[in-house]
């Protein structure tokens, strides 16, 4: 693809020693937050059904792999001919229905295959594949947080490691709320930032359940903060920086009125629709292979 090679030869020339200063600089390690953040744009786009966004945005996601690519070769690593031999290695490997003899006759055996092959292209046994503590180290390190955690205490409450009820959760949010207060007069970071994990830990078990999805919850509490900076710089004269605390919490009030006054006119139809959306994501996670 003549596109394709013209990024490559994009790349490859910032990266130059008469390059961008910025881009010479970059190591593997220091690009992995950008990874991250292209990945999530990708995402959002998508759900935000913008085709030309869509393309936009996974541009940006192809620039990663490509400079991820250069920074690898620069060093004697691999280079993208190597990402894209390996990709097209696995497909094939993986797909034995398609590029084989093996017959399936379900999404969910092809989800079986695919794992036992994984298993086996990396020397796990059927114990090592099916170990519970597995499954979790990988949410752990290849997940957001606030997903991994969810999904490691649903995992671990299905072996049995669960409170008998909701009481049992709220006493543990107490004491790690304690535990972590206690932690900050101590002014040790390591332990500050652990108590902060337990307790995140708890909340996520709350949530659970309470039968709720802690990232959508906080998907939305950031986006309303968002509209509610909007709305207050929408009113105020001056920089909101400008202002008193008792003026911005006037102006904040003020703006989740007018947002709270707006939901409420949407009627019942977007409140089914936010119904249905919730019942399929719910249904998502109930049949979950992973």
């Amino acid at each position: 693809m003549k596109q394709l090679a013209e990024l490559i030869e994009i790349v490859a020339r910032l990266r130059a020693p008469d390059g961008c200063p910025w881009d010479r600089a970059q190591t593997p390690l220091s690009l992995t937050p950008y990874v991250v953040e292209e990945a999530y744009e990708v995402v959002d786009a998508i759900q935000q059904g913008d085709p030309e966004a869509i393309a936009d945005e996974l541009g940006d996601l192809l620039l990663q792999v490509v400079l991820q690519a250069q920074i690898a070769s620069e060093m004697g690593q691999f280079n993208l001919d190597t990402v894209a031999e390996k990709i097209c290695a696995k497909l094939i490997r993986r797909h034995p229905h398609v590029f084989g003899t093996v017959s399936v006759s379900s999404p969910e055996e092809v989800q079986r295959n695919w794992q036992q092959i994984k298993a086996a292209e990396k020397g796990e046994s059927e114990a090592d594949r099916n170990a519970l503590s597995r499954k979790l180290d990988r949410y752990a390190r290849t997940m957001p947080p606030l997903l991994a955690a969810l999904k490691i205490s649903v995992k671990a409450a299905e072996a049995g490691f669960e409170w008998d009820d909701m009481g049992g959760v709220w006493a543990k949010f107490e004491e790690e709320l304690q535990e972590f207060r206690e932690a900050l007069t101590e002014g040790d970071l390591d332990h500050m930032q652990a108590e902060l994990g337990d307790l995140l830990f708890t909340v996520v078990n709350l949530a659970r359940w309470s039968k709720l999805d802690p990232s959508d919850a906080l998907q939305g509490t950031n986006r309303r903060f968002v509209q509610r900076l909007q709305l207050m710089e929408q009113v105020a004269e001056r920089p909101l920086e400008e202002y008193t605390l008792a003026e911005l919490e006037g102006f904040w009030q003020q703006a989740k009125a007018r947002l709270r006054h707006g939901s409420e006119g949407k009627g019942s139809e977007a409140r089914n629709s936010e119904d249905r959306d919730s019942e399929d994501k719910a249904a998502e996670r109930k049949t979950d292979p992973t």
